[in-house]
């Protein structure tokens, strides 16, 4: 397989982002600055990531060296979330715990049960497979679940107000949250093999590993990523509804107000 890679083909890869600036400029959709800021932000921190894992690798030390990666990872993926929190009491850190025990029991069953061999890229791998799909799903459930307690809460105070305790006055809240940020990754669970093959799988076919070897690990990792997906987004949207309410069962002041983005 080759790995050789020339600066003119990465570049002719931009074809259908240029094609989409083009059109956006032509038809004045406002998407060519998003859209460009993305491409060159992906490229700059791909190529440094690049630079660094060169560095890892390369070093004696490179199982610590992952290591520490993997936790600043973590640590990005809970800065974000706080983000998208607004300040609300102890959810940060309760998200930032979620993702990071998630992913310590991914790397866990992955490793302890040596479905693949223990080293430095290995481990960064799945990490970073794990938390780039829990991350989206968890910041997405505290922005619908903000957004649904602000447009709800007449209903919710009615019930408080006729003796609903918090969790029956907020379930409709988390439930109708926890549906809506687990689609895509469920939706992506169903069609795979179908219409979409999962990048793990194709880098150990494009690797040489037998395919029914590879289809095997995906399995794996999908599973561990569904369920570490699901986990974080129930927890912290259960968890943001239960800081909506003041000890006296009223909504919280944070509740109206408008988070970061």
């Amino acid at each position: 397989m080759r790995t050789d890679i020339h600066l003119w083909q990465a570049a002719a890869s931009l074809i259908l982002v240029a094609l989409v600036i083009v059109v956006s400029l032509w038809r004045q959709l406002g998407l060519e600055r998003s859209i460009a800021w993305a491409t060159v932000r992906a490229t700059v921190q791909l190529l440094c990531v690049g630079v660094i894992f060169s560095f890892i690798f390369d070093s004696s030390l490179a199982a610590l060296w992952s290591g520490m990666w993997v936790t600043l990872m973590v640590l990005v993926a809970g800065f974000v979330v706080t983000r998208r929190t607004g300040g609300v009491p102890q959810l940060a850190m309760i998200g930032l715990l979620t993702i990071g025990a998630t992913v310590g029991v991914v790397l866990g069953v992955i490793f302890g049960l040596r479905v693949l061999d223990t080293d430095p890229i290995a481990v960064l791998v799945i990490a970073g497979i794990t938390i780039g799909n829990t991350m989206p799903s968890v910041v997405q459930s505290v922005d619908r679940t903000r957004t649904q307690l602000r447009e709800q809460s007449g209903q919710i105070e009615a019930m408080l107000s006729l003796g609903f305790d918090g969790a029956t006055a907020t379930r409709e809240v988390v439930r109708d949250v926890c549906k809506l940020a687990l689609i895509p990754q469920i939706e992506r669970t169903k069609v795979v093999g179908l219409i979409a093959l999962p990048g793990a799988m194709t880098g150990l076919l494009l690797a040489g590993v037998d395919p029914v070897d590879a289809v095997l690990i995906q399995l794996v990792v999908m599973f561990l990523v569904l369920g570490s997906v699901a986990v974080s987004v129930i927890i912290v949207t259960m968890a943001l509804a239960r800081k909506a309410l003041t000890e006296d069962l009223r909504l919280a002041d944070w509740v109206g107000q408008q988070a970061s983005v």
